[in-house]
């Protein structure tokens, strides 16, 4: 079997056999395969496609190239979320307690933020002395006892995708939505779900910029799930405007916490509870969406969902106090950006508040770029808000003062007024099965 055949047979629309897409990332992984050769491959797909059984092949191949979790000898069918991306996005942080408190056990390896999404890793290292970082003995223990645990995602997990996504980084075929599926579920399968719940974002904000493509690739998703033999479940949710009010890490934390507490923005409620819902569906814990969303509710409501988010901090090493007292960095510099005149807010556009965020120190640039975990934006008017002219739209935190006045030039840009409000648009658009 040679390369230069695979990428010939590729070019001209053929399928590969699941032998020969196994020769390809192994010998990638392996470095028998070089990079120009894959650059070549790549293309082929972006231009050819791939069919659903290749899809499902090439994710499997790319999950078993390095470290899997086995979590088929702890108790319970565990459930993971996917969210592919989004601004202000800190569902991970109420999600996982409040499913945990349900019945069904999160086992949740996160990564850390980079350009304009943020990471959860990220937002949980704004907790004074949380532990991200677990051996893999000690985070299945973790499950095992209190039935939740979240950590950095593994070095060696899936790195057929890490070196496969840095080429496509640099070769523009990262938009192909057989890579893209199949780079998602590798590491859900990689990291031993048994049910998988995907949150896919459409809009300024999100990877996918329209309701279409967001479609196309959540249903690419689940049919490699579900032939995989997990059983998954795809929401096409909005990301026009940021998801909450707070955007940046220990923001999102203080917001997260207030959510926790029965005092969170509606737009986030919802889209927690109707994952939670489904992530109860795939666990087995509810017959369907309307019950889920009924005991995820119950948990919300009752505490119950706080208290394990309590007990996940005390456990890893946090200061169970200092998130009691909601004493987090948050810088001590914040600017109010006013109204300029008088009207309903049109928009908020996520992208340009993900970058605002940025900007003020809240994200990386780069992979090794700094972060300030204090510093980012609450947003507060939201699109059908009425604002009188001097209201505060925008409130800016950062700790430096070229990072303040960057911000306050961008923040101009990220929210629209008009004389008549917006038209409403639901939060979930669609379920995908």
């Amino acid at each position: 079997m040679r390369m230069v055949d695979l990428i010939e047979k590729k070019r001209d629309g053929k399928a590969l056999t699941r032998e020969e897409i196994r020769f390809i990332i192994d010998g990638y992984v392996g470095g028998e395969i070089k990079d120009y050769q894959m650059s070549a491959w790549a293309m082929a797909v972006f231009y050819q496609g791939m069919n659903a059984e290749e899809t499902a092949e090439l994710t499997l191949a790319m999950a078993e190239s390095g470290e899997q979790l086995d979590l088929s000898t702890l108790e319970g069918k565990f459930v993971d979320k996917h969210s592919t991306g989004g601004v202000g996005d800190k569902t991970t942080l109420i999600l996982a307690p409040m499913v945990a408190a349900c019945g069904v056990p999160v086992a949740k390896m996160s990564g850390r933020g980079l350009g304009h999404t943020g990471g959860t890793i990220d937002k949980l290292s704004s907790i004074p002395g949380f532990q991200v970082e677990l051996e893999r003995a000690s985070f299945l223990s973790q499950v095992e006892r209190i039935g939740l645990a979240v950590m950095s995602q593994s070095g060696n997990l899936v790195p057929a995708d890490k070196k496969l996504y840095a080429l496509r980084d640099v070769t523009a075929t990262v938009d192909s939505i057989p890579l893209i599926a199949s780079s998602i579920m590798s590491k859900k399968i990689a990291a031993g779900a048994q049910g998988i719940v995907l949150d896919v974002k459409y809009g300024s904000g999100a990877f996918m910029k329209d309701l279409n493509a967001a479609r196309t690739l959540a249903e690419a998703m689940v049919q490699i799930g579900n032939s995989l033999g997990r059983r998954t479940v795809a929401l096409l949710s909005d990301m026009e405007q940021p998801l909450g009010r707070a955007v940046g890490n220990s923001l999102e934390v203080l917001e997260a916490i207030d959510t926790l507490q029965g005092q969170g923005p509606a737009d986030l409620v919802e889209v927690c509870l109707e994952l939670g819902a489904w992530m109860l569906v795939a666990g087995e814990k509810a017959p369907n969406a309307a019950a889920g969303i009924e005991v995820v509710r119950e948990a919300l409501e009752s505490g119950a969902a706080w208290e394990k988010f309590l007990e996940l901090v005390k456990v890893q090493g946090g200061d169970v106090q200092a998130v009691q007292e909601k004493r987090l960095a948050v810088s001590a510099e914040r600017v109010p950006f006013p109204a300029p005149q008088a009207g309903y807010v049109q928009k908020v556009d996520a992208r340009t508040v993900g970058n605002l965020a940025m900007v003020l120190g809240a994200g990386r640039e780069t992979k090794e770029s700094a972060i300030d975990l204090g510093a980012g934006v609450i947003v507060r008017k939201k699109a059908g808000k009425w604002v009188e002219a001097g209201e505060t739209l925008l409130e800016l935190y950062s700790a430096d003062e070229k990072k303040m006045a960057a911000g306050l030039s961008l923040a101009r840009e990220a929210v629209t007024l008009g004389a008549e409000p917006p038209e409403h648009k639901p939060l979930i658009a669609e379920v995908i099965l």
